[in-house]
């Protein structure tokens, strides 16, 4: 991602998109080992949610897109919202695709089900 960035430009919300990340890859650590309650669907969406609360606020509070007024954030989150039912829709196809694929792939091949029940215990 980061050599696409280089190619596409890097912008000033490329550290808020970054963390936000990295964040996003806790919640599904702290996910896997059971410590968060939400499923799966509920980490994608909690993860898709805060993916575009932190980088719509670094468009509010680095660019000067909008006045920085308690007015001018919630115009930069209306403005957003028609891009955050893409964002949704596709963290739910990949999401779908990936742990679709991997129960696909543990029902057809026992040695990956049996890794995968050593992991849970």
């Amino acid at each position: 991602m980061f050599l696409s960035d280089l190619v596409l430009g890097l912008h000033r919300q490329l550290p808020i998109v970054y963390v936000t990340f990295a964040a996003i890859v806790c919640l599904g650590f702290l996910q896997r080992e059971r410590k968060i309650g939400f499923g799966t669907l509920g980490v994608t969406l909690l993860g898709s949610v805060l993916f575009f609360v932190t980088t719509n606020f670094g468009v509010w509070a680095f660019d000067a897109m909008y006045p920085r007024t308690a007015a001018g954030l919630v115009e930069c989150y209306t403005a957003a919202i028609p891009f955050f039912g893409n964002t949704a829709l596709g963290d739910l196809f990949y999401t779908a695709v990936l742990f679709g694929g991997l129960a696909l792939a543990e029902s057809k091949f026992a040695r990956l089900r049996e890794s995968a029940m050593a992991n849970a215990v």
